[in-house]
């Protein structure tokens, strides 16, 4: 399954493509759309709809994830983003991909385990987990990947975990994995 990750703002819009195969993800592409502020908003927002469209007519994703809004209080930086998520989304939608969206303490939370850390700390995760080689220029880069990676947990984990068998079982991660090696995800970098 491949999935597509965006983090949507006008003067710069990150991507991530990742391949979930199975119990693996590997990164297939990451970057940035980057827009001038001399630049027209019309033309900013053209610029994120064709460059997410080619990049979705190159890798053909199956899902598409995207941060929600959240609240500024500078109302003019809400509405940019806002219509950046929607020509990003629209992207998605007229390629018939489903779209799930994720707050961004959601994506933390699901890649650092901390609802609250830093930009830092999301990219070094991404940077540990996909083995990326050098370090990405913007942090919306690896926000995206983050997305991307926060959707293949989600879609992959069970809605309920049964108990276990044996109370002692379940006490430690060496014995969840022991038991379970199907539910741990594996990382690689293909590009």
């Amino acid at each position: 399954m491949i999935i597509l990750g965006v983090d949507p703002g006008t003067l710069i819009a990150g991507y991530g493509v990742i391949e979930r195969n199975g119990n693996t993800i590997s990164l297939l592409d990451v970057g940035v759309i980057k827009n001038g502020s001399d630049v027209s908003m019309p033309l900013r927002l053209k610029k994120i709809y064709s460059t997410l469209c080619s990049v979705i007519d190159r890798f053909h994703p199956d899902e598409f994830a995207i941060e929600t809004a959240f609240y500024s209080k500078n109302a003019q930086s809400a509405l940019k983003i806002g219509q950046a998520r929607g020509v990003s989304i629209l992207a998605s939608v007229n390629h018939e991909i489903p779209v799930t969206e994720y707050s961004p303490r959601e994506v933390k939370k699901a890649v650092t385990g901390k609802g609250a850390a830093s930009k830092e700390q999301v990219q070094y995760m991404m940077m540990s987990m996909l083995k990326l080689k050098a370090t990405p220029k913007h942090f919306d880069s690896t926000d995206a990947l983050a997305i991307a990676v926060c959707h293949a947990f989600k879609i992959s984990a069970p809605q309920s975990v049964p108990p276990p068998k044996n109370r002692r079982a379940g006490k430690n991660w060496k014995s969840f994995v022991k038991a379970h090696p199907e539910k741990i995800l594996k990382f690689t970098n293909s590009k």
